[in-house]
């Protein structure tokens, strides 16, 4: 009771604040927005097992509003679901304010009331944000402050309640994190060619132990530490993290610790660029309710290190990260042929090659309540992913200009989506992107995709044509075939339109969705089959 009598008087606060500002005539405050509406109106299309809701029609809706005015900002944020589109969590079918908050810095001194986001390092022991397109918010809810005492450090500290759709988890997530810029610290190597990054955290959660069986930690912390080597083109950056045991649904109740490593090494010099990242997680899921699943209450993220691809069937089999074990590395070279030279040709070409694996941890069983051993460097016989992929960019003359790629995939769909019966599957992918510019506003681009396999549901091939009339309007019409599917040979037909004027984007489809998943950053959500109208409105000021 309590807690909702503060929220509202801070919600009361918030909007008092933000009509002041609307109509004040001190022109030194400012407000700012944006909103979003995506609808789609379902049709039943048994051919792709598609149903049609109760409500016939799923609409996701939300608009910012954010005051600044000097050292002040305050914000609240409207979210509709009325009700969620089909792949989104049915807990989200409800109308509020779920983020709202106040924010003051003075000088050194930032703090901010209310709901924020916030990421300590690479987040392996903290990352609070939100991506509406999985449906994903882990915003936290109470006190954050940050303090700059002297030149080159950077101190954070928090307490709060993670974002549970339109409540809050039951755990308390509390949070200290520190940066050092050696240089900037101690002006006497502010001149040396080579930076030194050192960074720290520690986060922990409380959650009331109510279980019958097990006699679980209340208190929970994770640690890390990282550090960052800069020189010219060079950077070298670490993190190591360790998470005492945590008994969760996640890791079955074991009371085995948890850490993870993440190495990364990129250099880059005018025309080439080289990057390399390796990564270990064991037992790594770190939520603020040790009973949540799927993508709820999650207090730390892992970062992917593989492609993260866009164009459609190259993105059929994406990654998930696996926080329960998992080690793997990702390699890339990219080069710029310069224009002039028989590769680069009159306006030169770029061309990417990476390599990406990921494969279980070497692991001991063991008999008491730790579960497991595992041996730190080794590599498991288990591979859960495998990418190659070769990418050229070219210009061909003032008209023309190419991307082509090529992807031979290895794709664990048992491991990676949680079910059985799938095993292993293997795919090349090949894609041809080409655009043509008619006149200076008017370009069509024509894309061209086929996926082979022998698994799954067999191959696939995927057409689109797109015409731009830049920068207002645009329309395209598109195709995925599955035409190796040995039960039924299916089109995913789509057509759209777009009309763009300023800061507003209006966007008119209809057609089908396959079934499958969505992944960004490692993070997943299950989309299922849809068929019918759908429309997207954006703005901000």
């Amino acid at each position: 009771m309590r807690r909702n009598i503060a929220e509202k008087l801070l919600l009361l606060c918030l909007i008092v604040i933000i009509s002041t500002g609307l109509f004040a005539q001190n022109n030194e405050g400012q407000l700012h927005g944006n909103f979003q509406v995506e609808a789609q109106v379902y049709r039943q299309d048994s051919a792709i097992g598609a149903v049609v809701p109760p409500e016939k029609m799923g609409l996701n809706s939300f608009a910012n509003l954010t005051y600044t005015k000097g050292n002040f900002a305050a914000g609240i944020r409207y979210e509709g679901y009325m009700n969620a589109l089909l792949g989104y969590d049915e807990a989200y079918n409800d109308v509020g304010i779920p983020y709202r908050f106040i924010k003051y810095r003075n000088d050194d001194l930032e703090i901010t009331v209310g709901n924020f986001y916030e990421q300590f390092g690479n987040g392996l022991v903290l990352r609070a944000y939100e991506d509406k397109s999985l449906g994903y918010d882990n915003a936290l809810d109470g006190v954050k402050i940050k303090f700059n005492p002297y030149q080159g450090i950077y101190l954070k500290g928090f307490t709060g309640k993670q974002r549970s759709f339109f409540d809050h988890g039951p755990g308390i997530v509390r949070g200290i994190d520190g940066e050092f810029f050696i240089n900037d610290i101690f002006s006497v190597s502010t001149d040396l060619k080579s930076q030194f990054i050192l960074g720290g955290s520690f986060v922990s959660k409380y959650q009331k132990d109510e279980n019958p069986i097990y006699n679980l930690p209340e208190n929970v912390g994770a640690y890390a530490g990282r550090i960052s080597f800069l020189r010219g083109g060079f950077n070298l950056s670490g993190e190591y993290s360790y998470k005492i045991p945590d008994p969760s649904a996640d890791n079955g109740f074991i009371t085995k610790y948890g850490d993870a490593l993440l190495i990364n090494t990129t250099y880059s010099k005018k025309g080439f660029g080289l990057y390399f990242s390796i990564k270990r997680v064991d037992n790594m899921s770190f939520r603020s309710d040790r009973n949540a699943s799927l993508n709820n209450l999650q207090i730390n993220y892992i970062p992917p290190i593989t492609t993260n691809h866009t164009y459609s069937l190259a993105a059929m089999y994406p990654y998930a990260t696996q926080p329960n074990g998992e080690i793997g590395f990702h390699g890339e070279i990219t080069k710029n042929f310069n224009k002039g030279s028989k590769i680069g040709g009159k306006y030169g070409t770029n061309v990417s090659v990476n390599f990406s694996k990921v494969n279980s941890l070497k692991i001991i069983l063991t008999v008491d309540g730790t579960g497991y051993e595992s041996e730190y460097f080794a590599i498991g016989d288990e591979v859960y992913f495998q990418d190659i992929n070769v990418k050229i960019h070219k210009k061909i003359n003032a008209k023309w200009k190419t991307d082509i790629s090529y992807l031979n995939i290895v794709y664990n769909k048992d491991v990676i989506q949680g079910i059985s019966g799938y095993g292993i599957i293997y795919a090349n992918v090949v894609i041809a992107d080409v655009t043509y510019k008619f006149k200076p506003r008017h370009s069509l681009r024509v894309e061209l995709q086929g996926l082979f396999t022998e698994q799954d549901y067999g191959d696939w091939a995927m057409g689109l044509l797109e015409y731009t009339i830049a920068p207002k309007w645009f329309v395209n019409v598109s195709d995925q075939y599955n035409y190796g599917n040995s039960d039924e040979k299916l089109h995913y037909f789509n057509v759209a339109a777009g009309y763009k004027k300023g800061a507003n984007r209006f966007q008119l489809g209809y057609g089908r969705q396959r079934e499958g998943i969505v992944c960004i950053g490692g993070i997943c959500r299950n989309v299922p089959a849809s068929s019918g109208f759908n429309i997207s409105i954006t703005s901000s000021f």
